[in-house]
């Protein structure tokens, strides 16, 4: 579980693609405090630590994790948003994210507002009826707050901080991004099918 506060930015030094697709990612983690299988959320995706090094860590990416992610658009260079695992009596600065993205979502339009940047991205179909103004989204790993929804388009707005500490203040037009629904959503939508 995560919480969706990014910790670092990794880069993505080298791709390998075998049976798997396997990455490496360069981080400022201590990575003497990694262990080999622990979970690390990259760009919100619940990837799992296969080797290590003094400031590198590899993962093995499966095709059906490929398909249902951005992570096929990975180069080496590309800046990616981290976040080590929860452990218990972490401060939930978030809200409870799992890791497991449930779609991709396409930024459609950006504006700055003030310092702020207001990023409107299209929801797949199946996922925008879990998306509401207020409710909590999950973008490349960021923990974020709905401003507005209209159809399958949403709004969120990004603070200069959010921007500085993300990857967010790289985001285009055209971008695809690992969205996560709220797992709360996901429940109340499934108790109102079953009433």
């Amino acid at each position: 579980m995560f919480t969706g506060i990014v910790t670092d930015i990794g880069i993505v030094t080298e791709l390998d693609q075998q049976g798997d697709l396997r990455a490496r990612i360069k981080t400022s983690y201590d990575t003497a405090g990694i262990d080999i299988g622990a979970s690390i959320a990259s760009d919100g995706v619940c990837l799992t630590v296969i080797a290590l090094g003094d400031d590198w860590y590899d993962v093995q990416i499966s095709a059906e994790t490929v398909s249902k992610t951005n992570l096929n658009t990975w180069q080496v260079g590309k800046r990616v948003n981290l976040e080590r695992a929860l452990k218990v009596g972490d401060e939930l600065g978030g809200h409870i994210v799992s890791g497991h993205i449930d779609g991709v979502a396409e930024v459609v339009a950006l504006q700055d507002e003030g310092d702020s940047t207001r990023v409107t991205l299209l929801a797949p179909r199946e996922l925008a009826r879990f998306i509401a103004p207020k409710g909590s989204v999950a973008l490349n790993g960021t923990s974020l707050t709905v401003n507005d929804v209209d159809g399958c388009d949403f709004g969120i707005n990004f603070i200069p901080h959010t921007k500085e500490v993300t990857t967010w203040g790289d985001v285009s037009v055209g971008d695809q991004v690992n969205l996560e629904i709220d797992t709360l959503a996901r429940y109340v939508a499934r108790l109102a099918e079953m009433s």
